[in-house]
């Protein structure tokens, strides 16, 4: 994973992300894998090579409309499915008959969706769904990006760096040197009147 930073204009704001995934569900059989790979990158921070090994057991969806998906690699670790996300799985769970052992994401011969069928379409999507200049500019290159934005929304919008980071299976660290227009500190709303009411010292001290 690359620890370079990203420029906040180098990111898919929401707006796009929305469209480009509107596009590809308009665009691609129901049959086809790519629209809740691709939702499922972009809503729970997930690699491409991470969202293709997932399988049908290692995701719970439960009746409270959440869930989780269990992410295997040299660490496990269990990423929170958010209600958006689980009515998608369901649907495409349902629509692909998929049971015990088999990828949660198929190709057309039943093996997991092939890197190639998935970024040609992304490629499809970016050209009809971006402006030209920002194609040319590589906005959104990579399959990859779904991610970068879905840990700059949950940061900016107040989910805990090490929460994020756990997870995305990354360090806060990383994360602050990845997203560093995150953790800008003209950004962060400060509450002086609890602050120096906590770091006020003893009256024996006070004189």
């Amino acid at each position: 994973m690359s620890q370079h930073a990203i420029p906040e204009s180098s990111l898919l704001s929401l707006g796009q992300v929305r469209s480009l995934l509107e596009w590809v569900r308009n665009e691609t059989d129901e049959q086809s894998a790519e629209y809740p790979l691709f939702v499922s990158m972009a809503t729970a921070a997930l690699l491409p090579g991470e969202a293709i090994r997932l399988r049908f057991d290692d995701v719970t969806l439960s009746d409270d409309g959440f869930g989780e998906l269990l992410i295997r690699g040299a660490e496990r670790r269990r990423v929170p499915v958010a209600p958006e996300l689980v009515r998608v799985l369901r649907a495409w769970i349902g629509t692909a008959a998929l049971k015990t052992g088999d990828p949660l994401f198929p190709g057309e011969r039943g093996g997991p969706l092939a890197s190639s069928v998935y970024r040609r379409v992304w490629k499809q999507a970016r050209e009809e769904v971006l402006r030209p200049d920002e194609v040319a500019a590589g906005l959104g290159e990579h399959v990859a990006s779904l991610r970068d934005s879905c840990l700059e929304s949950w940061l900016k919008a107040g989910v805990p760096a090490w929460g994020v980071a756990e997870w995305s299976g990354v360090t806060a660290s990383w994360l602050a040197v990845r997203y560093p227009h995150c953790f800008r500190l003209e950004d962060v709303e400060l509450d002086w009147a609890h602050l120096t009411e906590v770091m006020a010292l003893p009256d024996e001290l006070k004189s």
